[in-house]
């Protein structure tokens, strides 16, 4: 079993900045892959981006490219994410999600979840 930890969240207003942080542990705790997703009121789960362990891999989804930066320490087992100038419509619950899947990391399946952390952009 992986456990995941974030923290960072809060509340802001648009244009501003965040950092959220994931810290894995347990069993096991190098997982493939670490990702984040977010979940907003009356939407479905949105994938935002993720990074491979082992291979400078990263995806993100459109909606956030050129203002998120994921990024990964493998030492600590954690992963960033980088929040640059951000709007009213990145309000959600931000999840971090870890795989021991191989695979695309828009579609692989994720093992492990966190509890998430709430992101606040006001307008």
């Amino acid at each position: 079993q992986v456990q995941l930890v974030e923290s960072g969240g809060g509340l802001v207003q648009a244009g501003d900045s965040l950092r959220l942080s994931c810290a894995a542990s347990g069993r096991t705790s190098s997982p493939y892959a670490m990702a984040w997703f977010r979940l907003a009121p009356g939407k479905e789960r949105e994938f935002v981006t993720g990074i491979s362990r082992t291979v400078n891999y990263r995806d993100y989804a459109d909606s956030v490219k050129g203002r998120f930066t994921i990024s990964r320490d493998n030492a600590r087992n954690t992963v960033y994410l980088e929040m640059n100038s951000l709007k009213p419509e990145d309000t959600a619950v931000y999840r971090c999600a870890a795989t021991e899947s191989r695979g695309s990391l828009t579609s692989v399946a994720y093992q492990y979840w966190g509890q998430g952390t709430q992101v606040t952009v006001s307008s």
